[in-house]
């Protein structure tokens, strides 16, 4: 068998598929189906500093290439997180990452500072994409200066390794990876969800309740190997590839194009078994193939 062992910002993963926030929970449901142990790790839902019960809904709607979702973070709160979801995750062999977010910048050094030492913890993923409630809700990810300053903020904050999840809906997604690098991210997953919206032709109103959603899925899938592609060449810290992948060949283009690891999420609604399916699927291509270590084709698309 090939060795499908990947290592980014100080991480040694078992293999380079994590679970995307948002899409997983904390692991319980996946639990009932496979053992979460075969993950290279897990990277749970969006943990604030309160609990929050989310948007109301319709909050979720299939399209014809993906998911509209506006389900608005909602989590128990990080002490819950701290004290009733890790001890169950600390039972597998995989990495937990904590993906973060809030309201305003503090927000984000409060919840990091809390989650440092906590056992079981291997990086903290930060979220840029929320509302700034100071700045007329716009997203923290959007201008390259206040990812950085939320970058530091989280980097001053905790010993861990620090992954910025950057938003593709912006006009240059390179000049904000370069600037949350240069704030001392340990590495960049991309990318989070497009922003649109579905209308109800017979209400003649927006589906979701909150008129715009987020866009995952097949469709994301060019926009998103692109914008890695693109972020390769920009940065030198590794890049958490997703955004559509559904099988294994979907998850060799991104590591092709540049990824060191990759994330899986609307694929799990569709396929709960979609995980172990597409490691199964590397292992047999790289067999398939020759190639001994599957940490060997990152970037070897690259021209």
């Amino acid at each position: 068998m090939a060795d499908l062992g990947t290592a980014f910002a100080g991480l040694q993963l078992k293999n380079p598929l994590l679970t995307a926030s948002g899409t997983c929970g904390y692991g319980r449901e996946l639990a009932q189906l496979f053992d979460l142990s075969l993950l290279g790790g897990i990277c749970v839902k969006g943990t604030t500093l309160e609990p929050r019960l989310g948007n109301p809904p319709p909050r979720i709607m299939e399209t014809a290439g993906g998911l509209l979702n506006s389900v608005g973070l909602q989590n128990p709160g990080v002490e819950k997180v701290i004290e009733e979801e890790m001890p169950f995750l600390r039972q597998f062999d995989t990495a937990v990452v904590v993906n973060i977010a809030g309201h305003q910048e503090d927000d984000y050094r409060l919840l990091a500072e809390k989650l440092d030492a906590v056992p079981g913890i291997a990086a903290l993923e930060v979220n840029i994409s929320c509302p700034n409630v100071k700045n007329g809700g716009m997203a923290f990810g959007t201008q390259p200066e206040t990812a950085a300053r939320i970058t530091s903020l989280v980097r001053r904050a905790t010993s861990l390794p620090v992954i910025v999840k950057l938003s593709p809906n912006v006009t240059d997604i390179c000049e904000i990876a370069k600037a949350v690098e240069a704030a001392g991210a340990d590495a960049v997953s991309l990318i989070n969800t497009l922003l649109g919206m579905a209308i109800d032709v017979e209400k003649q109103r927006p589906f979701l309740a909150n008129i715009t959603g987020g866009l995952s899925g097949p469709a994301l899938k060019p926009v998103a190997l692109r914008m890695v592609w693109q972020t390769y060449r920009a940065v030198s810290i590794p890049i958490i590839g997703m955004g559509g992948i559904c099988n294994a060949k979907d998850a060799l283009e991104f590591m092709l194009a540049g990824a060191s690891a990759f994330q899986i999420g609307a694929a799990a609604f569709h396929n709960p078994l979609a995980a172990p399916e597409i490691l199964a699927g590397l292992d047999q291509w790289l067999d398939g193939h020759g190639v001994a270590k599957i940490s060997d084709i990152i970037g070897a698309a690259q021209c």
